[in-house]
């Protein structure tokens, strides 16, 4: 069990003589609810709009329609946005759940997707690493057939048929575990850099994918734990002034904080990357970007969707942090103490 699984769930309080009712946070749950319906439709229509080629929702404000289908599409693309912001508001509405309960749930929710996200690139690295060193010494044609070894070195075809297989594989593992594994990651970062050395000095063997593998697991590493992070307060914070702050001022800089800083820049990094067909994120995805090793992992494509799920994984969080730091600022129970790093 990780902290990011392990959020205790709050209640109500008093504070200041009047009794704290989760129904007067219901504005600060809706708010973050939202937040994340909008991610998510934005998601869905990138996808819908990129991978499906429906037109997008820019014609409805004057831009260019993506690929040939009717403009229809793109008014049932914006009205999937309201869809999802209706569906928010009814969760909200629907029950009194605490700020507190609602940051351990959304906090819950990423750490399922970052536990997904560690499983995939262990599992793709390890896999497309055999691949390479079979394709490079000459054993995958023996082993799978000449017809597969030869579309095993189209990256066109390694990505969809092995590389989206595995993807989902560790959605589901991820469903069946609670670790979330950066320290492993952090190992096999180590061993792989190991093998490197060993490889290169004593047997004078050294080939591409290895440092692929390096650069795969490392980035995975920095960009995934990043929310976790948020979360243990790991992240260098320069502390003049806030270790003196009382507790309910600490809350505004943490909710302001979140929401201006954080949210903004998790919004910036996903528009500006996913905001077209050829921008930095989508366009290596779209056509299984590699590397110009021939013989080295065909993942680099995969590595620019890391961002992307940088970015996902920390709106995710920095709403749950902003609904706890709205907690602290109305004295419900059930604070994280932010000096130790620890949850009460």
């Amino acid at each position: 069990m990780t902290a990011l699984d392990t959020v205790q769930d709050g209640s109500p309080a008093m504070n200041s003589g009047r009794q704290r009712t989760p129904e007067s946070a219901r504005i600060f749950r809706l708010f973050g609810w939202i937040i994340l319906a909008l991610m998510t439709g934005f998601l869905l229509n990138n996808y819908l709009t990129y991978w499906q080629d429906l037109p997008g929702v820019a014609p409805i404000y004057g831009g260019t329609a993506n690929g040939s289908m009717p403009v229809l599409w793109a008014w049932l693309q914006a009205g999937l946005y309201v869809v999802l912001v209706i569906a928010a508001a009814a969760y909200v509405f629907g029950n009194s759940n605490t700020l507190r309960q609602d940051s351990a749930r959304i906090s819950n929710i990423n750490a399922f997707l970052i536990r997904a996200a560690f499983f995939a690139v262990l599992i793709v690295g390890l896999v497309d690493s055999a691949i390479s060193f079979m394709r490079i010494e000459g054993f995958l044609p023996s082993l799978v057939g000449e017809t597969l070894a030869n579309d095993l070195g189209r990256a066109q075809f390694r990505g969809p048929y092995l590389h989206m297989p595995l993807i989902a594989l560790s959605v589901v593992i991820a469903a069946f575990t609670r670790t979330l594994g950066f320290i492993w990651l952090a190992l096999l970062v180590v061993a792989a850099e190991f093998l490197i050395v060993i490889g290169r000095f004593v047997f004078s063997y050294e080939q591409a994918f290895l440092a692929d593998l390096v650069r795969f697991w490392y980035a995975a590493l920095f960009l995934f734990a990043s929310a976790y992070t948020l979360l243990e307060e790991g992240h260098v914070r320069v502390d003049v002034f806030y270790a003196g702050f009382s507790p309910k001022t600490k809350g505004y800089v943490n909710a302001i904080g979140s929401v201006i800083l954080g949210m903004s820049l998790c919004t910036v990094i996903l528009v500006i990357g996913m905001g077209g067909k050829q921008n930095i994120i989508n366009s290596p995805i779209l056509t299984y970007e590699t590397t110009q090793a021939g013989f080295g992992l065909y993942v680099k494509y995969l590595m620019a969707g890391f961002l992307g799920v940088f970015a996902v994984s920390m709106m995710i969080q920095f709403v749950s942090y902003f609904l706890d730091a709205v907690a602290d600022i109305r004295g419900e129970p059930g604070s994280r103490d932010h000096d130790s790093h620890s949850v009460q």
